[in-house]
Formats: C-alpha cells, structure tokens, sequence
C-alpha cells in the first residue's frame, strides 16, 4: 500500500478553492435544520468545512465511492459531525431518490466539486495514476461491474477511441494513440498503466512531450471520464441538483474539465434566462428564471492557490441561488 495511505485524512486532500465555496453556501445555511447536499463527498473537505461554518444545518454526503465514504465519515466524525452527518454510497443522478429515501422534501445548498479526488490518485492500485504501474482499473466505484479502462482499451474500435481522448482528454494525437493501442493489442492486450504509458511515450512526438505537462495526462482523463460515464451522468445530475433546492437555495459547482465545465454552463443557462419567447409582449410568470447567478461567470483559483495545489490551476467555479420557488415551463 501507498504510504500516503496512512497520512490523515486532513493532510492528503487540500479542497480546491474551499473558502470561497464556504462563503457562498453557507447564507443559505443558517436556519435550524437546514440540509447541505454534497453531492461528491470525497473525502469530505468541503462538507466539513461548511459544517464548521453552518453550526444549525445538517449533511447529506454523496459519492459513488465507498472507500472514499468510509474516509470521510472518520475526517467528519473527527471535527464533531457526526450527529449531523447522513453519508450515502449513491451517484450524484441519485440525489432525488436519497433525498425521498430521507424523508426530505429539498435542499438548501449543494456541492458538487467533480472529477478525480486526491484519495482515487493516491490509491495506486485503482490504475488513475500515470506516475505508478498498476492494473489499468479506473473505476470510482469498485463494487461495480462495469468495464475498467483495460476493457475499453481492449474493446474499442479505433474510432471509437480516437473521439473518446479527443473529446474527452483534448488529445490532438488522438488517432495516432488509437492506431497504436489498436496494433499493440493484437499482440498483447494494454492491462496495466505503466505499459499505456509506454505505448504514450511512443505514440506523441518528442516535441509535444517536453511540453504541456506529462504526455499520459490526457489519455488518462480521458478513460477515467469514459470508464466513469461521468459526462452522462452530470448532464442528469445537475438538473436534479437545481430541481432539488428550495426557494433561496445555493448551489456551487467546481469544475476541472471543458466538457464539464460546458454541461454546467450550460445548464445554469438555461434555469437563468427567461424561456418566453422573442416577441412575446409580456413574459408570464412561467417562463421567468427561477434562479440568478451569485458570482459573474466562472470563478478560477489564484496564483497562491495554484502554487500549493496543482489540482487547482484548470478549477472552474460557477454558483447559483434559487429566485422562484416554482419550476418553469421548459
């Protein structure tokens, strides 16, 4: 086992822009009894840090990963939480049935901070990891029986690998990568990761490789995203997220991918423009937004923040609060 393995929980993970996320959740956490969905619970930095910061509402944790649940409920446990914690080994597209399977009717803030936690790259043998061999998993729940990134690269056909670590890891050598694993794996199937970043290292032309950070960077993500279904699964879940809050309700959103990001921007477009439409002489109540941005745009970590945490240097961060207690037409 990695030796990061017995570091505590608090020193392994640094939340990516934690006290801005605090600020902009926590005004809508102050009555007794509020709940706090973190929909990607992680190893629960930010749930504990809203916490602290929101001594009267309560959490409901989410995450697909029950190693990084069993983390969390001891971090949470540790700073006095755990009374007022609710952890669930759920998706975040499932947010509405374990908010029913709780009895509660909605939600005054949710988190969602996406993509690979520190724990899933320290963990070497779940195969995230490009700087260590292991068998090439990816799977961010490991109970389940869908296919490891190992299947995908044995199974695709190249085109199909091609668009996935072009569309998403921004691989500009994404058909010269796939026409590689394709010949490789006709020898010899690509089951673990110090072997796909072999084949990299061949595949991406030297130049390209001494610039732009680890040549392997792109094609992992990619895998990770495919092997997860992460960008299907979002497009659902952000809807429900919004769906879910109540009347002033907030909502905060880090993202570190561009399609990821594009799914949030995209969504929080749609619940933020009036859907009447162009002409129309008076806008009727159901087509006005029910929800108005917190902040303009999207909000990136600063150079301090980037520094001391690499992870932080491609977040994206956009936040919502509900206006309108009624859904609109659509």
């Amino acid at each position: 086992m990695d030796s990061s393995q017995h570091t505590p929980v608090e020193q392994r993970h640094l939340p990516v822009l934690l006290d801005t996320s605090v600020e902009l959740l926590t005004p809508a956490l102050r009555r007794p009894g509020a709940v706090h969905i973190d929909a990607t619970l992680g190893m629960g930095g930010h749930a504990t840090a809203v916490l602290d910061a929101a001594p009267e509402a309560r959490l409901v944790g989410i995450d697909r990963d029950a190693e990084a649940l069993a983390l969390a409920r001891e971090r949470i446990g540790r700073a006095g939480h755990a009374e007022r914690a609710t952890l669930v080994h759920a998706t975040y597209d499932e947010l509405p049935e374990v908010l029913e399977e709780l009895g509660l009717d909605g939600a005054d803030a949710v988190m969602m901070d996406l993509g690979l936690s520190s724990f899933q790259i320290d963990t070497a043998e779940r195969g995230f990891s490009y700087t260590v061999d292991a068998p090439l998993d990816m799977r961010m729940d490991t109970a389940s029986d869908g296919p490891t990134a190992a299947d995908l690269l044995r199974d695709l056909p190249e085109q199909e690998l091609a668009r996935v670590l072009h569309e998403l890891g921004d691989e500009r050598f994404s058909r010269r990568i796939a026409r590689r694993i394709v010949e490789q794996r006709e020898s010899s199937p690509i089951t673990r990761s110090g072997e796909l970043v072999q084949l990299l290292d061949r595949a991406i032309p030297a130049a390209s490789r001494a610039s732009g950070g680890h040549p392997a960077k792109r094609t992992f993500q990619a895998l990770r995203i495919a092997v997860n279904e992460e960008l299907e699964l979002l497009a659902g879940a952000l809807e429900k997220a919004l769906d879910s809050l109540v009347l002033g309700g907030r909502i905060v959103v880090e993202s570190y991918h561009s399609g990821e990001d594009r799914l949030v921007k995209n969504a929080f477009g749609r619940r933020t423009r009036s859907s009447a439409p162009p002409g129309l002489p008076v806008e009727l109540e159901e087509h006005k937004p029910t929800f108005e941005p917190i902040i303009r745009g999207a909000l990136q970590a600063d150079e301090a923040e980037r520094a001391l945490n690499p992870r932080a240097a491609s977040v994206r961060l956009r936040a919502l609060t509900r206006i309108r207690p009624a859904q609109r037409a659509r």
